[in-house]
């Protein structure tokens, strides 16, 4: 399963790419999450779908200095990435 998400708010420069990488990292699960120049968060996820859904719920929370806003939920089709990684 791969899920692509994109966060509004307050979402740059509070460690939120740290907190998803190390998640994503913990659950097993490969990717990436970068800050985008409109201000949001983007990450995209692939693996067990039970995982994906927990980062996103994490993501939907953030870290203690975000204020999240919205999530935009994209399911696409797989693309075999192996890792995680901050772009």
């Amino acid at each position: 399963m791969r899920k692509r998400i994109v966060l509004r708010g307050r979402v740059q420069g509070v460690f939120f790419r740290d907190t998803i990488r190390n998640a994503a990292e913990r659950e097993g699960l490969a990717g990436w999450v970068r800050n985008n120049p409109d201000g949001t968060v983007e990450a995209a996820f692939e693996g067990d779908p039970e995982a994906i859904e927990r980062l996103v719920a994490l993501a939907r929370q953030g870290p203690p200095a975000a204020q999240v806003e919205a999530v935009e939920e994209h399911h696409e089709p797989d693309e075999g990435v192996t890792g995680f990684r901050v772009r």
